[in-house]
């Protein structure tokens, strides 16, 4: 599926640049270093799930061109996917590599299923994590079920030698309120 190209696409920044700030319990939850995954897992109380959207080859969109390093109009796999917890999509997540590197890198991005990507990137210590940059994430981009202005996403380049999966997740609001509730209650 084609991606929509933008007249004004987003500018994505890292905290120092951030103008005005999220509200610090956005801030704690956009520039945490750790898994995501095991954040959502312990949020959920063991009721996170992942549900694949779409994913195949794709001509990447230019902000992830730059990121990544490559020619615009670069080939890359790209990866879709909601982060669920206890059912409800949490975090949508697109994960893209370029196809020059990924090929021949051992990584079989296209065998993940359900299994979240951010769990093998975070267990392999070969993956370094890049500098986390957030921005407001167009609507255009999202799904359709939880397309909604102004969504805090972030994202961050994980390198493995030539290889480099940049990870972008939009915070959908069924998240913020499943955060702000003073405990976690697991499903019945």
């Amino acid at each position: 599926m084609p991606h929509t190209v933008l007249a004004h696409p987003p500018h994505w920044r890292n905290a120092a640049q951030l103008h005005p700030l999220p509200a610090v319990a956005e801030r704690d939850w956009l520039f945490d270093q750790d898994s995501l995954t095991r954040r959502l897992t312990a949020l959920s109380v063991n009721g996170f799930s992942v549900t694949p959207l779409q994913e195949g080859w794709q001509t990447l969109r230019l902000d992830e061109t730059r990121a990544l390093g490559v020619p615009a109009q670069a080939q890359g796999w790209v990866r879709e996917v909601f982060l669920r917890g206890n059912g409800q999509p949490w975090v949508f997540a697109r994960s893209v590599a370029a196809r020059s590197a990924l090929e021949g890198s051992g990584l079989a991005l296209d065998q993940l299923g359900s299994r979240s990507l951010g769990e093998l990137l975070f267990s392999d210590r070969a993956f370094q994590r890049g500098e986390l940059q957030v921005t407001r994430y167009p609507a255009a981009w999202l799904p359709a079920e939880v397309r909604s202005e102004q969504l805090w996403a972030r994202r961050s380049c994980f390198r493995r030698g030539e290889l480099a999966v940049l990870v972008a997740e939009v915070f959908l609001p069924a998240l913020w309120l499943a955060a702000a509730q003073p405990q976690a209650v697991p499903p019945l």
